[in-house]
Order: C-alpha cells, then structure tokens, then sequence
C-alpha cells in the first residue's frame, strides 16, 4: 500500500472512529506558560494527523504544474513573521498558553455563528491579538489550555464592553484529529486550526519543525481538499489550488547555504510541505512574533521562487457539488440531576450521544470529553448541549433551577 493510499485511509478512519478518542484524558503538560510559552518539544494533533505526516515521499500531483502556475511561478516565498513592528505592528499571528486557573467566559459570534463553536472560552481579557500593539487585519487570537488540551481560536477578535466579540470561532482537541463540518469556516478560511502550521522560534531554536505550515496565495478555487473543509472563492478553474492544497519544497532545491534556522523552515516544507489555509499574497508562510528572530536572516528566504514547490497529489476534491452528507450525531437524554437546587450546590448534566467527534456545553462549562459535566449556576439557566461531527451539528437544552 503507497503512502499517498495510506493518507487517504487514514483520513476516512479519522473521521470513523474521532467519537470514540473522546474518551481520553487530554494533557500537554509540557508547555510552559504565558504569551509565546516555548512548548518544549510539544506539536499538537496526533502523529498520523495531516499536519503532522511526513509527504516527502508522496507523489507530485498530475495537475502541479498548472496549479505552480496559476499562483504565479516568479512570486518570493516570504516569511509573514519576524521580530520588531511593521508599520506599528507586530509581525506574525501571536499565542499564548493557558491552564485551568484561566476563568471561561462567554464569546459573541458576531459573523459566523452558524459555523462557529460557542463559549465559553479561557480567554483573557488582555490576551495578544495579531499585529498588537496597534491590531488591525485578522486580529486573530489563539489560546492554548495546558490542562484540557484544548486549542481556541478567534477571527476578527475585539474585547469590548466586558467581553470578546469575533466574527468566528472554533475549539479544537489537540488529542485528535479533528475536522470541522463540511463546509465550515474556522478562524482560518479553509476550516483549519491556525495554531499547527505556525513557524515558531522555541522549535526552530530547537532545531526541527515536525509539522506543516501555514501558507496563503492570491487566489484559490471553489473547493477544498482534506484536511480542508471550506472554500473562499468562485473561482473554477481546475488551475487553481483548492484550500487545502499541500505545496512541497522541492527535493532537489539545495538549501545548504542558507543561515541554519532558515534551514529548519526550508527542511520543513520538503519533509511536511505548506498547506493552503487562507488567500493572501503569495506563498507567505505563517509564524509568530518574536524578538528572538533575525530579520535579515529570514528575508534571504525570499531567495526561493513558487516554481521551487511542487503539489502533493491531492486526496479528494470537494467543490459544491459533491460536499459528503451524512447524519448528523445523536444527542439523546440530556438530564440535570438534581433539575431543582439551591443557591451554592452543583447539578450534573448527562447525556447519551453516538457519531459525534466533540462536544460543548454551554454556557459555564466548554468542551467535554465524556457524556457529563457538573455546573454550579447562581441563577436559574439554560444549558445547551453541543455535539459536532462532519455532517454538522446536534444541539438541545436543559434548564436547571435555583431557587
């Protein structure tokens, strides 16, 4: 069996038997904490995620050379972090990591709703946003829970009047393999967490990326490709990428005279590639902020060309006409016990499901791993229900009284 057979198995089997990996415990206790925390070695997602799969080996697509290009054959690869401010900016999309002392508040989805998971979300009030100090564009803002194994993302973010408002919003359990709904929108336009693909200066410092990074391009088609689950265009022409679209150093590109932490990038895009998450300027690659970084030394990435990448064979191509459907989970026996309770106690709410890759109540409680969770309303509440798979998503209430 070739490699490019088992990526697309190991595709459908995530998306068989995610349900089931719910039942773990999550942990990444080994990231430090704070803004920009160094993740020790840490990379989310499983080893057999697609960030997170070896593709050096895996076969160029037929299509490549049209798709090479239709983004344009001649554009710089371009590093979109580094350290210092641009224009009174920051540059790069910034992180930080949290644990369970992080309070939960509520998110107002002010765009995406339908397509947006709910709060609550450990998210503080001062938490970076992209290009602080003076944000504009994106304005995404990513938090990782170093208890829960949790990853949250916002597009568009603003903390106003006591809370944050975004026009998207999505939680991800960094111990599966994840997919958002077909068609969904995350805080990244293809529907993928932005996190995994960041270039980082804790493991280029350590001296090896072990994932796929983030890439964009002008213009991209009217389809997606696993991991992908959304489009941004109307293009389409069978020459432009789908969102998702792996792009792939060539092997043959000789990157021994870079400086050594570009070399690290450039090992990078050969080993895992650049995944197409986003339309921007051409082959910019996502990282963070950082003072630690040497912006010369990173401007002579722009040494190579789009005509040094190649395409990985693609799995399937999903364009308007031929989305998968499927049924949606099954939320059933959603209880509180005790229904009625005093100023001070707690209730536990159960519940049954089947077929759902991952859940959240809300408000108060977040994402679960598991059929209950334990709330301690001060007043009478509704509590909602969340469960979530690839076809979309299954959602009833509770009410637990105080009084």
């Amino acid at each position: 069996m070739n490699e490019f057979r088992c990526f697309i198995l190991m595709t459908l089997f995530v998306l068989t038997c995610a349900g089931a990996a719910l039942a773990q415990d999550g942990t990444c206790s080994g990231m430090d904490l704070g803004p920009e925390a160094n993740l020790n070695g840490y990379v989310p997602f499983p080893p057999d995620s697609a960030w997170n799969t070896d593709v050096s080996a895996m076969p160029v697509d037929p299509n490549s050379a049209n798709i090479i290009n239709f983004i344009g054959p001649t554009a710089t690869l371009h590093p979109d972090f580094g350290s210092g401010l641009y224009a009174g900016s920051t540059i790069g999309i910034p992180y930080q990591v949290v644990d369970s002392a992080q309070a939960k508040i509520p998110i107002k989805i002010v765009a995406y709703k339908n397509e947006s998971d709910p709060g609550p979300m450990p998210i503080s009030p001062t938490a970076l946003v992209e290009g602080y100090p003076h944000a504009t564009g994106d304005r995404h803002v990513l938090v990782l829970d170093r208890d829960g194994c949790w990853l949250y993302e916002l597009d568009r973010a603003f903390y106003r009047r006591g809370q944050w408002q975004a026009d998207s919003a999505a939680i991800w359990d960094m111990t599966i393999d994840e997919q958002r709904p077909y068609t969904w929108t995350s805080a990244d336009a293809a529907g993928l967490p932005i996190f995994p693909g960041l270039v980082r200066y804790d493991e280029v410092a350590a001296g090896a990326i072990n994932h796929a990074l983030r890439v964009t391009v002008p213009v991209t088609r009217e389809a997606f490709t696993p991991p992908a689950s959304h489009w941004a265009s109307s293009n389409t022409s069978t020459s432009a990428p789908p969102m998702g679209t792996r792009l792939r150093l060539k092997a043959s590109v000789d990157i021994s005279g870079f400086p050594p932490n570009d070399q690290v990038v450039l090992t990078a895009l050969q080993k895992y590639g650049g995944i197409i998450a986003d339309n921007g300027s051409a082959l910019y690659v996502t990282g963070t902020p950082d003072d630690s970084w040497n912006n010369d030394e990173l401007a002579q990435l722009s040494a190579l060309h789009v005509s040094d990448f190649e395409v990985v064979q693609f799995g399937p191509i999903y364009t308007p006409g031929n989305v998968p459907t499927g049924p949606k989970p099954t939320l059933t026996n959603l209880v509180a016990n005790p229904p009625i309770i005093s100023p001070g106690q707690s209730s536990t709410l159960s519940w049954a499901t089947s077929n759902t890759i991952y859940t959240i109540v809300s408000p108060e409680v977040g994402p679960v791993r598991g059929t209950s969770a334990v709330v301690n309303p001060t007043v009478t509440t509704t509590y909602k229900v969340y469960a979530t798979n690839q076809y979309g998503r299954t959602t009833k209430s509770v009410m637990v009284t105080v009084q």
